[in-house]
């Protein structure tokens, strides 16, 4: 993998916060692009990243036409896998986004995608994604942390899956 405080060919895809990508560009990485869909998120986005590009809807983004990447940074709606939403799994109306994630990783072929979730995906589509990647090219490896791991005042799990090319 390329030095990126050398190069900021570092790109990413969100659809949060920009929580991840404020932890890189903390330590040298640059975010290029976001995709991100409502409008309160986008305005968050706005402020912490104000000359960075935002993506609307993942549905309509041709990613053989958006900027190349190196790495590629998000999660996909949690509603249908959580344990507090409806649990429909990652077939849910929500959740079935995953499928574009997907689709930027099978079009864009970062060098690392890395993914975040609820750690409810365990259970409740974990082996769909790892069986998505691997149709696609790619290896994962992954692990839950609790929030209070890193400061936070609670212990929700989240999962991160690091997924590159076999």
């Amino acid at each position: 993998m390329h030095n990126a405080r050398e190069d900021d060919s570092w790109k990413s895809f969100l659809g949060h916060l920009g929580g991840i990508e404020i932890g890189f560009e903390r330590v040298g990485f640059k975010t290029a692009w976001f995709i991100e869909n409502e409008p309160y998120a986008q305005a968050i986005l706005r402020k912490q990243f104000p000359n960075t590009h935002i993506y609307g809807d993942i549905t309509k983004v041709d990613f053989g036409k958006v900027p190349r990447v190196d790495i590629l940074t998000g999660g996909f709606p949690c509603q249908d896998i959580s344990t507090a939403g409806r649990r429909a799994g990652i077939e849910g109306s929500r959740s079935s986004l995953w499928k574009h994630y997907l689709r930027a990783i099978g079009t864009i072929r970062p060098k690392v995608a890395f993914i975040e979730n609820v750690s409810a995906l365990l259970g409740r589509g974990l082996d769909t994604v790892l069986c998505d990647l691997a149709a696609v090219g790619f290896d994962a490896e992954w692990h839950c942390v609790p929030a209070s791991a890193v400061g936070a005042p609670h212990q929700r799990d989240r999962i991160f899956i690091v997924a590159y090319p076999n």
